[in-house]
């Protein structure tokens, strides 16, 4: 059974690994034995998120990426395969938040999202599959949110709640696509979690408040309860899931 969460050999790739979430994922990936290759558009936040990899006894490989253009997609997928050899592991979590409703969302801000947080999953997705299917042999776990489900009352989301309802459901018909090539595609959809997107505005005192009284948990996520979910998607241990989008987001969803 300890066995089954083991990722020694494991080669991954994290998008958006330059901050938050991304730069979490990847460490858990990394104690868990697998070598990391972490993407952003900021590579000089990437060469310190390597450095902290490599500290854990790790290979960790920063790529500068934009994940909504296809060429430097395509050069990073080839500069990962050059230096490790393959991919088993591809975690899209590059992401960007936006608040607006549908009215009044310019045209530009709406793109804006949709290309990051959609049209990223796809390209990446496209690229690293073409890889994952000669193998017969592929772990995709694609970052979404409770927002992809739930809309807000207290301030609208709209470009972000298509866009992460949008990634679910990509996840659903990927999986049901793949999993005939041995690969799995599950999701998992964060509530509230402190990082450079939702800190400061959503920790302010007012909202953080507004949060804790409609979250069952009573509180925003903590560093760390996010490995759980991702390692179990990205081992063996979840050889006969896939489609799936687990909710990390004490209780949000349940109300």
């Amino acid at each position: 059974m300890s066995n089954l969460f083991d990722l020694t050999g494991k080669v991954a790739i994290v998008t958006g690994a330059s901050s938050g979430i991304g730069v979490q994922i990847a460490k858990a990936f990394a104690r868990q034995g697998a070598n990391v290759a972490i993407l952003a558009r900021r590579y000089d936040k990437l060469t310190k998120v390597a450095k902290e990899i490599e500290a854990l006894g790790r290979e960790a490989l920063p790529v500068k990426c934009d994940v909504t253009i296809e060429k430097q997609v395509i050069t990073a997928v080839n500069t990962i395969l050059n230096t490790f050899g393959k991919i088993d592991i591809l975690m899209n979590n590059a992401g960007v938040d936006s608040v607006g409703s549908i009215d009044l969302i310019e045209e530009a801000e709406w793109n804006r999202v949709i290309d990051t947080n959609l049209k990223g999953v796809f390209l990446m997705s496209k690229h690293v599959v073409k890889h994952m299917k000669k193998r017969n042999y592929g772990k995709i776990i694609n970052t979404t949110s409770v927002c992809g489900v739930i809309g807000g009352k207290y301030e609208p989301l709209h470009a972000y709640n298509a866009s992460k309802g949008a990634v679910i459901s990509l996840t659903k018909g990927m999986a049901a696509s793949l999993a005939r090539y041995g690969i799995t595609v599950n999701g998992i959809g964060p509530s509230l979690f402190e990082t450079e997107m939702t800190s400061p505005e959503l920790f302010e005192e007012s909202s953080l408040k507004i949060y804790n009284e409609i979250c069952p948990a009573g509180r925003p996520g903590n560093a760390g309860e996010l490995d759980g979910a991702v390692i179990y998607f990205a081992s063996d241990a979840s050889s006969y899931t896939t489609g799936q989008t687990l909710f990390i987001d004490g209780g949000f969803t349940s109300i």
